[in-house]
């Protein structure tokens, strides 16, 4: 039987008998009870593929969402004799745990708040002043969030790790959606009965304090661990030189971290094929490159730094004329007379480094017409020219409340 066990493919049978054992109604008990010998030794990587690989054969992810704290608790003894992920200071894992660190007392000292808001354990007024800032703070658990999502979630998903997680991001956005809430009622806290508050903190702040820890868990026991697993040293160096683009959450990381090699690897991202343009972002091909430009909802022009025409764009509702006609000409000639001391002004203005944009709005043919200039240097901070980008705002004054992603 125990070399059975330890065949892989007889084990995620076995696995993902369990999983699907509980979404049929068994309780974790049960479950715990049938396969103990199994659940000894599992692993935060296995689980991650066990969903993952249930998700490939057609099960909802949102149905692994309903259950995932099951999940963690048919695993807790496993995971938590597994070793902690070994970090050093200012590896993304280890800025990650300070953060979850930092995140839990910050929880914890929520919970006492509340706990003496609905137990009249002190004045009213200033538990509800704390209260909020407390919560102002635990707002800052989006950059946490943000960092795993568009930095991290990435790499995994190069390793075929998709399904685990899409469902971390649903459980954030829920997190998102209750601290929202959360903002609304304390804005008007003063104004509220004592009903009022006692229903937000039962029914809103006590389910999402609870939402972050058994998140801070999921991360700590099983995508913290799985992840260094399957990354190498070279992806977390990439994922550490975009973590400050996002930013931190209550602490800053301690150090820089560098992986540890012999030597270094070579630069393959040089290595673009042919009618490719490499950007600092990302390649795109040159045909790509210009449907983008051709698909903003604006018009662009670009004139260089000896005031040439050099470009624009030909999106589908230009605002003002252009003809190809007008590539390479000087700026002063393409505006009348009466008003090219202004452009000349504005230019100059930018090539001195006296001003970097410059506003204007105007009402044409009914529409109100956005039209701005800015200032192009580059690394050096040397003028290289003018990027005027033109918008129909119109729309966009209408614009009232919300609309979601998917409405």
């Amino acid at each position: 039987m125990t070399k059975l066990i330890n065949n892989r493919e007889y084990r995620q049978e076995q696995l993902k008998k369990i999983i699907l054992d509980l979404h049929a109604g068994s309780t974790v008990d049960e479950v715990k009870e049938r396969f103990s010998d199994l659940l000894k030794d599992v692993g935060s990587t296995e689980i991650s593929q066990l969903e993952q690989a249930l998700i490939n054969e057609g099960m909802p992810a949102e149905e692994i969402k309903r259950l995932c704290d099951v999940h963690v608790a048919v695993f807790e003894e496993s995971l938590e004799r597994q070793a902690p992920p070994d970090t050093v200071p200012g590896h993304p894992v280890h800025t990650f745990r300070l953060e979850n660190t930092a995140l839990g007392e910050l929880v914890q000292k929520q919970h006492q708040v509340l706990n003496a808001l609905l137990f009249d354990q002190g004045d009213r007024l200033d538990l509800l002043k704390t209260w909020k800032g407390l919560h102002d703070r635990l707002l800052e658990v989006e950059k946490h969030y943000s960092r795993k999502e568009n930095i991290l979630f990435p790499y995994l998903e190069k390793q075929g790790i998709t399904g685990p997680p899409s469902v971390m991001w649903s459980i954030h956005d829920d997190i998102r959606r209750d601290l929202k809430e959360i903002s609304g009622v304390l804005v008007k806290a003063s104004t509220l009965s004592e009903h009022e508050i006692v229903d937000a903190i039962q029914n809103k702040a006590l389910p999402m304090l609870k939402a972050v820890e058994d998140m801070i868990y999921k991360e700590e026991n099983i995508l913290f661990p799985m992840s260094m697993e399957m990354l190498a040293e070279d992806e977390w160096q990439e994922i550490l030189q975009q973590s400050d683009e996002i930013g931190y959450t209550l602490i800053s990381p301690e150090s820089k971290w560098q992986p540890v090699r012999s030597e270094v690897l070579p630069d393959i991202s040089t290595e673009i094929p042919s009618g490719y343009l490499q950007l600092a972002t990302g390649v795109l091909k040159l045909e790509e490159v210009e449907l983008l430009l051709n698909h903003l909802p604006i018009d662009i022009t670009f004139v260089d730094k000896d005031n040439v025409v050099r470009y624009f764009s030909e999106g589908p509702e230009r605002i003002f004329p252009r003809t190809r006609a007008v590539i390479g000409r000087k700026v002063e000639n393409c505006h009348p007379p009466e008003s090219v001391h202004v452009v000349t002004e504005i230019i100059e203005d930018f090539r001195n480094g006296r001003r970097a944009t410059a506003d204007f709005w105007i009402n044409l043919k009914g529409q109100l017409v956005y039209i701005r200039y800015f200032a192009v240097r580059d690394d050096k901070n040397q003028y290289l020219g003018v990027l005027e980008v033109t918008q129909n705002v119109t729309p966009l004054q209408a614009l009232t409340g919300e609309k979601r992603l998917l409405d």
